[in-house]
């Protein structure tokens, strides 16, 4: 199976061709937030799409979960 791209990874891909996204931060601390930021949008995607794909009931959490490491990996 092919597997896609989530719009959070197709905008830090976008972004990097455009300018590298560390370019012009000078310091460690920002390319860790900036590194924090862009792992909290992945987590928050991940978990709405798990939430569509369960529709909300808890009790297809774990083949949700499949899902959307097998279409977007881990």
């Amino acid at each position: 199976m092919e597997t896609k791209q989530t719009a959070v990874n197709w905008l830090v891909e976008k972004l990097n061709q455009c300018e590298p996204l560390y370019s012009g931060v000078q310091s460690l601390e920002h390319k860790q937030y900036l590194d924090q930021l862009v792992e909290q949008a992945k987590q928050m995607e991940k978990e709405q799409i798990i939430k569509a794909y369960t529709n909300g009931s808890p009790e297809f959490f774990d083949m949700a979960e499949e899902y959307y490491n097998e279409t977007y990996g881990n």
